[in-house]
């Protein structure tokens, strides 16, 4: 079962969030027929706004992170709502797979360049919109650099996705770590110096608990955990929802006397007469 983490000091300077999200990126490669790097390009972003959506005050808030890119991914979406519950899709799953220089998966390449937008509602108005163009594609750097430019949270972000050799995911998570800007600069060495042991998140999560890893973050710094969630993988949908799409058809795709409608994030396929289409389209 996914699980995350959220844990604070004692005076209040340092937050970590930590997530296990095996379960949930298995899930996600399995409705979506993943192969390996879409699965952890995907998985890496669902990890990533689970957490932030764990950082909403209100109940009914969530948070949608898009990345649109030039690499052959072409996009990914993932939308989280105040308990962590996650969903997402990546635009382009046929993708080869392929490694880089370090023998890894070649996420960075299949992303490219391109541009990360964070969407909070927050029951206004308005939804919160911030973007800033990617630094490198490996997403944990992408949203490092979205916290400090848009938030100015100074943040330290860690995601990993293992695949296993029959291409289902092994281990998933993450953390993100958030320190205020008067913390002492010896404590901030002392992280930073841990934060090396767990370059490979993904890795640790096999033979570590979250519990434990939040234990060596700290290590001789006071804290507490303030919260644990059980996220699943959630999609909303529904037939109503999905009426939205039908007004983007072109007409020659009405031709057929059912029209099907597949929903991105889970998969669920929904049937509309060509009457009700007609309808939805030109209110006929």
């Amino acid at each position: 079962m996914a699980e995350i983490l959220r844990a604070l000091s004692k005076d209040k300077n340092i937050a970590i969030f930590i997530m296990n999200s095996t379960d949930i990126v298995e899930y996600a490669r399995k409705i979506h027929s993943l192969p390996p790097i879409p699965a952890a390009a995907l998985g890496r972003l669902l990890t990533a706004t689970s957490m932030m959506g764990i950082m909403l005050k209100g109940e009914n808030h969530s948070v949608s992170v898009q990345i649109s890119c030039s690499g052959v991914l072409k996009g990914m979406v993932a939308v989280s709502d105040s308990k962590g519950n996650v969903k997402g899709y990546v635009k382009n799953k046929d993708v080869l797979t392929e490694t880089d220089e370090r023998g890894k998966l070649n996420v960075r390449g299949a992303i490219g360049e391109g541009t990360l937008t964070v969407i909070k509602d927050l029951g206004l108005k308005e939804p919160y919109i911030g973007q800033i163009e990617l630094v490198s594609g490996e997403i944990a750097e992408d949203i490092t650099h979205y916290f400090a430019l848009s938030e100015q949270i100074p943040s330290a972000v860690a995601l990993g996705v293992l695949i296993d050799r029959d291409e289902s995911i092994k281990s998933a998570g993450g953390f993100i770590i958030q320190v205020l800007p008067d913390t002492d600069e010896k404590v901030i060495l002392e992280l930073e110096q841990k934060l090396k042991n767990f370059s490979n998140i993904s890795s640790v999560l096999e033979n570590k608990s979250i519990e434990d890893i939040v234990k060596e973050l700290f290590g001789k710094i006071e804290y507490e955990v303030l919260a644990r969630y059980q996220p699943v993988y959630k999609c909303n949908c529904s037939k109503e929802k999905v009426e939205s799409i039908i007004p983007l058809l072109k007409d020659e795709e009405i031709s057929n006397d059912t029209i099907e409608v597949v929903c991105s994030f889970c998969q669920k396929k929904y049937y509309f007469t060509k009457e009700e289409a007609l309808k939805i389209k030109y209110g006929e």
